[in-house]
Protein backbone atom coordinates (compact mmCIF):
# COMPACT_ATOMS: atom_id res chain seq x y z
CA UNK A 1 0.00 0.00 0.00
CA UNK A 2 1.38 3.41 -0.98
CA UNK A 3 1.15 6.61 0.96
CA UNK A 4 -1.77 9.03 0.98
CA UNK A 5 -0.49 12.42 -0.14
CA UNK A 6 -1.96 15.90 -0.43
CA UNK A 7 -0.23 18.09 -3.02
CA UNK A 8 -1.17 21.76 -3.22
CA UNK A 9 -0.91 23.46 -6.60
CA UNK A 10 -1.13 19.99 -8.12
CA UNK A 11 -2.68 20.83 -11.49
CA UNK A 12 0.35 22.46 -13.13
CA UNK A 13 4.11 22.92 -12.93
CA UNK A 14 6.07 21.30 -10.12
CA UNK A 15 2.91 20.19 -8.32
CA UNK A 16 1.67 18.25 -11.34
CA UNK A 17 5.08 16.64 -11.89
CA UNK A 18 5.09 15.53 -8.26
CA UNK A 19 1.56 14.15 -8.63
CA UNK A 20 2.55 12.11 -11.69
CA UNK A 21 5.69 10.66 -10.11
CA UNK A 22 4.10 9.75 -6.80
CA UNK A 23 1.12 8.13 -8.54
CA UNK A 24 3.45 6.11 -10.75
CA UNK A 25 5.24 4.91 -7.61
CA UNK A 26 1.99 3.49 -6.25
CA UNK A 27 0.83 6.28 -3.95
CA UNK A 28 -2.60 7.83 -3.65
CA UNK A 29 -2.39 11.52 -4.54
CA UNK A 30 -5.03 14.06 -3.59
CA UNK A 31 -4.22 17.08 -5.71
CA UNK A 32 -5.73 20.40 -4.72
CA UNK A 33 -5.84 23.75 -6.49
CA UNK A 34 -8.16 26.71 -6.90
CA UNK A 35 -9.60 25.23 -10.08
CA UNK A 36 -9.82 21.71 -8.66
CA UNK A 37 -9.42 20.17 -12.11
CA UNK A 38 -6.60 18.83 -14.26
CA UNK A 39 -7.23 18.26 -17.98
CA UNK A 40 -3.70 17.12 -18.82
CA UNK A 41 -3.28 14.09 -16.55
CA UNK A 42 -5.36 11.27 -15.17
CA UNK A 43 -4.51 8.22 -13.08
CA UNK A 44 -6.52 5.77 -11.03
CA UNK A 45 -4.69 7.02 -7.90
CA UNK A 46 -4.98 10.76 -8.71
CA UNK A 47 -7.92 12.63 -7.19
CA UNK A 48 -8.39 16.38 -7.65
CA UNK A 49 -10.47 18.81 -5.65
CA UNK A 50 -10.84 22.51 -4.92
CA UNK A 51 -8.80 24.20 -2.22
CA UNK A 52 -8.03 27.90 -1.91
CA UNK A 53 -5.02 28.10 0.42
CA UNK A 54 -5.85 31.75 1.19
CA UNK A 55 -9.25 30.81 2.67
CA UNK A 56 -9.43 29.18 6.11
CA UNK A 57 -12.78 27.47 5.54
CA UNK A 58 -11.78 26.13 2.12
CA UNK A 59 -8.63 24.61 3.62
CA UNK A 60 -10.36 23.00 6.61
CA UNK A 61 -13.31 21.67 4.59
CA UNK A 62 -11.06 20.29 1.85
CA UNK A 63 -8.73 18.50 4.27
CA UNK A 64 -11.69 17.01 6.17
CA UNK A 65 -13.16 15.66 2.92
CA UNK A 66 -9.83 14.31 1.67
CA UNK A 67 -9.12 12.58 4.98
CA UNK A 68 -12.47 10.76 4.82
CA UNK A 69 -11.83 9.83 1.18
CA UNK A 70 -8.34 8.48 1.98
CA UNK A 71 -9.67 6.34 4.84
CA UNK A 72 -12.44 4.97 2.62
CA UNK A 73 -9.95 4.05 -0.11
CA UNK A 74 -7.06 2.73 1.98
CA UNK A 75 -8.23 2.40 5.60
CA UNK A 76 -5.58 4.98 6.49
CA UNK A 77 -5.39 8.76 6.61
CA UNK A 78 -3.11 11.35 5.00
CA UNK A 79 0.55 10.82 5.85
CA UNK A 80 2.29 13.36 3.60
CA UNK A 81 1.79 16.88 2.28
CA UNK A 82 3.80 18.51 -0.50
CA UNK A 83 3.35 22.26 -0.68
CA UNK A 84 3.67 23.46 -4.28
CA UNK A 85 1.06 26.24 -4.44
CA UNK A 86 2.61 29.64 -5.06
CA UNK A 87 3.29 32.40 -7.54
CA UNK A 88 5.70 35.28 -8.06
CA UNK A 89 5.45 39.03 -8.46
CA UNK A 90 8.18 41.40 -9.60
CA UNK A 91 8.99 45.05 -9.09
CA UNK A 92 11.25 47.21 -6.99
CA UNK A 93 11.08 46.99 -3.21
CA UNK A 94 9.87 50.58 -3.19
CA UNK A 95 7.29 50.54 -5.98
CA UNK A 96 5.38 47.32 -5.36
CA UNK A 97 1.96 48.12 -3.85
CA UNK A 98 1.59 46.81 -0.31
CA UNK A 99 -1.69 45.13 -1.27
CA UNK A 100 0.13 42.98 -3.82
CA UNK A 101 2.81 42.12 -1.27
CA UNK A 102 0.16 41.00 1.23
CA UNK A 103 -1.45 38.82 -1.45
CA UNK A 104 1.95 37.29 -2.23
CA UNK A 105 2.49 36.36 1.41
CA UNK A 106 -1.09 35.14 1.78
CA UNK A 107 -0.54 32.43 -0.83
CA UNK A 108 3.15 31.59 -0.62
CA UNK A 109 3.63 31.74 3.15
CA UNK A 110 0.32 31.84 5.01
CA UNK A 111 -1.11 29.28 2.60
CA UNK A 112 1.45 26.76 3.87
CA UNK A 113 0.61 27.67 7.47
CA UNK A 114 -3.15 27.27 6.94
CA UNK A 115 -2.78 23.83 5.40
CA UNK A 116 -0.35 22.63 8.04
CA UNK A 117 -2.42 23.99 10.92
CA UNK A 118 -5.38 21.91 9.75
CA UNK A 119 -3.37 18.87 8.68
CA UNK A 120 -0.71 18.39 11.38
CA UNK A 121 -3.12 16.87 13.93
CA UNK A 122 -4.00 14.24 11.30
CA UNK A 123 -0.37 13.65 10.36
CA UNK A 124 0.48 12.98 14.00
CA UNK A 125 -2.06 10.15 14.02
CA UNK A 126 0.17 8.25 11.58
CA UNK A 127 3.16 6.20 12.69
CA UNK A 128 5.33 8.45 10.52
CA UNK A 129 4.51 11.36 8.25
CA UNK A 130 6.19 13.99 6.13
CA UNK A 131 5.87 17.68 5.27
CA UNK A 132 7.74 18.86 2.18
CA UNK A 133 7.71 22.52 1.15
CA UNK A 134 8.82 23.68 -2.28
CA UNK A 135 11.02 26.66 -1.56
CA UNK A 136 13.43 28.52 -3.78
CA UNK A 137 17.07 29.48 -4.09
CA UNK A 138 15.62 32.99 -3.77
CA UNK A 139 14.82 32.03 -0.19
CA UNK A 140 18.55 31.93 0.56
CA UNK A 141 19.84 34.55 -1.89
CA UNK A 142 17.54 37.51 -2.47
CA UNK A 143 17.01 38.54 -6.09
CA UNK A 144 16.69 42.24 -7.03
CA UNK A 145 13.23 43.23 -8.30
CA UNK A 146 11.87 40.04 -6.78
CA UNK A 147 12.34 41.14 -3.19
CA UNK A 148 8.84 40.30 -1.99
CA UNK A 149 8.80 36.87 -3.60
CA UNK A 150 12.22 36.25 -2.05
CA UNK A 151 10.86 37.40 1.30
CA UNK A 152 8.08 34.79 1.21
CA UNK A 153 10.63 32.07 0.52
CA UNK A 154 12.95 33.39 3.24
CA UNK A 155 10.02 33.14 5.66
CA UNK A 156 9.39 29.52 4.66
CA UNK A 157 13.03 28.64 5.34
CA UNK A 158 12.72 29.77 8.96
CA UNK A 159 9.28 28.24 9.38
CA UNK A 160 10.36 24.79 8.16
CA UNK A 161 13.44 24.84 10.41
CA UNK A 162 11.26 25.48 13.46
CA UNK A 163 8.54 23.03 12.38
CA UNK A 164 11.14 20.33 11.85
CA UNK A 165 12.39 20.63 15.45
CA UNK A 166 8.92 20.92 16.96
CA UNK A 167 7.29 18.05 15.08
CA UNK A 168 10.14 15.53 15.08
CA UNK A 169 9.25 14.04 18.51
CA UNK A 170 5.77 13.24 17.14
CA UNK A 171 6.98 11.38 14.05
CA UNK A 172 6.51 14.25 11.58
CA UNK A 173 9.49 15.03 9.32
CA UNK A 174 9.81 18.40 7.58
CA UNK A 175 12.06 19.44 4.68
CA UNK A 176 12.28 22.35 2.27
CA UNK A 177 13.32 21.68 -1.33
CA UNK A 178 15.02 24.72 -2.87
CA UNK A 179 14.22 24.87 -6.58
CA UNK A 180 15.90 27.20 -9.05
CA UNK A 181 15.08 28.20 -12.62
CA UNK A 182 12.40 25.74 -13.74
CA UNK A 183 10.34 25.57 -16.94
CA UNK A 184 6.77 25.98 -15.66
CA UNK A 185 3.76 28.31 -16.23
CA UNK A 186 5.11 30.23 -13.20
CA UNK A 187 7.10 32.71 -15.30
CA UNK A 188 4.17 33.47 -17.61
CA UNK A 189 1.99 34.44 -14.65
CA UNK A 190 4.53 36.82 -13.08
CA UNK A 191 3.35 40.45 -12.98
CA UNK A 192 5.69 43.45 -12.82
CA UNK A 193 4.50 46.24 -10.55
CA UNK A 194 5.80 49.79 -10.89
CA UNK A 195 4.72 52.96 -12.68
CA UNK A 196 6.29 53.81 -16.07
CA UNK A 197 7.76 56.92 -14.47
CA UNK A 198 9.68 54.96 -11.81
CA UNK A 199 13.45 55.47 -11.78
CA UNK A 200 13.74 51.68 -11.31
CA UNK A 201 11.62 50.83 -14.35
CA UNK A 202 14.28 50.33 -17.03
CA UNK A 203 16.71 48.24 -14.99
CA UNK A 204 13.83 46.40 -13.35
CA UNK A 205 12.34 45.29 -16.64
CA UNK A 206 15.76 44.17 -17.88
CA UNK A 207 16.25 42.20 -14.66
CA UNK A 208 12.90 40.44 -15.05
CA UNK A 209 13.66 39.68 -18.70
CA UNK A 210 16.89 38.00 -17.56
CA UNK A 211 14.95 35.95 -14.99
CA UNK A 212 12.42 34.87 -17.62
CA UNK A 213 15.16 33.85 -20.04
CA UNK A 214 16.88 31.79 -17.32
CA UNK A 215 13.59 30.12 -16.42
CA UNK A 216 12.77 29.36 -20.06
CA UNK A 217 16.13 27.58 -20.30
CA UNK A 218 15.89 26.01 -16.87
CA UNK A 219 15.38 22.40 -15.90
CA UNK A 220 12.18 20.41 -16.14
CA UNK A 221 9.76 20.33 -13.18
CA UNK A 222 10.21 16.57 -13.35
CA UNK A 223 13.71 17.09 -11.96
CA UNK A 224 12.28 18.85 -8.91
CA UNK A 225 9.73 16.05 -8.50
CA UNK A 226 12.52 13.47 -8.57
CA UNK A 227 14.31 15.31 -5.75
CA UNK A 228 11.08 15.54 -3.75
CA UNK A 229 10.49 11.82 -4.15
CA UNK A 230 14.06 11.01 -3.10
CA UNK A 231 13.67 13.17 0.00
CA UNK A 232 10.35 11.50 0.85
CA UNK A 233 12.03 8.09 0.84
CA UNK A 234 14.73 9.03 3.35
CA UNK A 235 14.39 7.81 6.91
CA UNK A 236 15.96 11.03 8.16
CA UNK A 237 15.67 13.66 5.39
CA UNK A 238 17.92 16.74 5.47
CA UNK A 239 16.54 20.11 6.57
CA UNK A 240 16.91 21.47 3.03
CA UNK A 241 17.93 20.26 -0.41
CA UNK A 242 18.90 22.40 -3.42
CA UNK A 243 17.89 21.08 -6.85
CA UNK A 244 20.73 20.75 -9.36
CA UNK A 245 24.52 20.80 -9.10
CA UNK A 246 24.83 24.49 -9.98
CA UNK A 247 22.46 25.53 -7.20
CA UNK A 248 24.13 23.23 -4.69
CA UNK A 249 27.41 24.95 -5.59
CA UNK A 250 25.76 28.34 -5.21
CA UNK A 251 24.54 27.39 -1.74
CA UNK A 252 28.07 26.29 -0.84
CA UNK A 253 29.48 29.62 -2.05
CA UNK A 254 26.80 31.42 -0.02
CA UNK A 255 28.15 29.73 3.12
CA UNK A 256 31.84 30.40 2.48
CA UNK A 257 31.99 33.75 0.67
CA UNK A 258 31.44 37.15 2.32
CA UNK A 259 27.98 38.65 1.82
CA UNK A 260 29.42 41.56 -0.17
CA UNK A 261 30.88 39.17 -2.74
CA UNK A 262 27.59 37.29 -3.11
CA UNK A 263 25.77 40.61 -3.48
CA UNK A 264 28.18 41.72 -6.18
CA UNK A 265 27.73 38.49 -8.12
CA UNK A 266 23.93 38.65 -7.99
CA UNK A 267 23.95 42.37 -8.90
CA UNK A 268 26.11 41.64 -11.94
CA UNK A 269 23.69 38.91 -13.01
CA UNK A 270 20.47 40.91 -12.64
CA UNK A 271 21.18 44.65 -12.60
Amino acid sequence: MGRNIIITGATSGIGLSCAKLFCEKGNYVFGVSRSGTCSTYSHTHFYTSVMDVTDDKSVVDSIHTIQKHAITLTSSGIDMVIHCAGYGIAGSAEDTPIERVIEQFDTNYFGVLRVNSALLPLLREQEKSTVIVIGSIAGKISIPFQSHYSATKYALESYVDALRMESKPYGVKATIVEAGDTVTPFNKSRTYYGPPSSLYREVGMKSVAKMEKDEANGYSPDKVAAVVYKVSEKKNPPPRVAVGISYKLLMLLKRVLPDRIIEKIISMMYT
